[in-house]
């Protein structure tokens, strides 16, 4: 499969995966441009994200997004027009090489992070392989995942911190535990939005607390993460999914620039 370079560069920056949750259409173009304006004088290595299907919602009835060919021509437009790496889930083996065409970064759903077949085919595509830490496994365990990776002869890997179940309707972020998440010299992520959700709590649907995110992010700065992930929408509430847990895009930029200077302190006392 011919691919085309790749826009993502790691380098001394920190990695931002930002966006919305889901691809709602053409309005999503708009969004990616909303998004640039507001951070692009920040620093961050930004990386766009937004999913094409919502393959795990809480209920059947829920909307699962466009797609995957509206979704990958939107995602094709925005990397386009302006020339920002991007990240999308893949829910099946079938998706990698479609999707990899489009995206820099192929994203294991939490859910899904044990699931070899998946892991080795998007490994196989050579793009960057994002590994989100199921919500049930230990940290220490995701070297696993990382080496099912591994064994296809990519190790374009980034790791991902999204909390752990704590009872049957909330997350907790155990931060002490990060030097078993770490392992080789790969990137970890830390998903703050999806941290504050709140699984299932809203009867047919999950709920969240966005408000919490902005504590989360600046202890995952001081505590030496290499990278964000964070949801944002213009108008959260009325995305389609996981509206209470984005970041209103009106706040984004203050807020990440607060968890910059946490990066950029950690960095210089700890020396990562």
């Amino acid at each position: 499969m011919s691919l085309s370079p790749t826009l993502l560069k790691l380098d001394e920056r920190p990695i931002l995966l930002a966006g919305p949750c889901a691809i709602e259409g053409p309005q999503t173009i708009d969004i990616a441009h909303q998004i640039a304006d507001e951070i692009g004088d920040l620093g961050f290595n930004w990386v766009f994200k937004a999913s094409f299907d919502k393959a795990n919602r809480t209920s059947s009835d829920a909307d699962r997004g466009v797609g995957l060919e509206q979704g990958l021509d939107i995602l094709a437009e925005i990397r386009e027009k302006l020339k920002v790496p991007i990240v999308t889930d893949i829910h099946l083996p079938e998706h990698c090489q479609k999707v990899a065409k489009v995206a820099d970064v192929l994203q294991i759903p939490a859910f899904l992070c044990r699931q070899t077949d998946l892991l080795t085919t998007a490994a196989e595509t050579g793009r960057f392989v994002n590994i989100k830490k199921g919500q049930f496994l230990a940290p220490s365990a995701m070297r696993h995942a990382a080496a099912k990776v591994e064994a296809c002869n990519n190790d374009n890997i980034m790791l991902t911190e999204r909390g752990t179940f704590f009872g049957y309707g909330g997350l907790v972020v155990d931060f002490a535990s990060m030097p078993d998440f770490r392992y080789k010299d790969y990137p970890l992520i830390f998903d703050a939005t999806h941290s504050v959700q709140q699984p299932a709590s809203e009867g047919d649907r999950t709920g969240g607390d966005w408000q919490r995110a902005p504590i989360l992010l600046r202890a995952a700065a001081a505590a030496g993460y290499n990278g964000f992930f964070v949801e944002t929408h213009p108008r959260p509430l009325e995305s389609p999914s996981d509206g209470k847990n984005m970041i209103p895009l009106e706040n984004l930029k203050q807020i990440l620039s607060e968890t910059l200077g946490f990066y950029n302190l950690a960095k210089s006392v700890l020396r990562i």
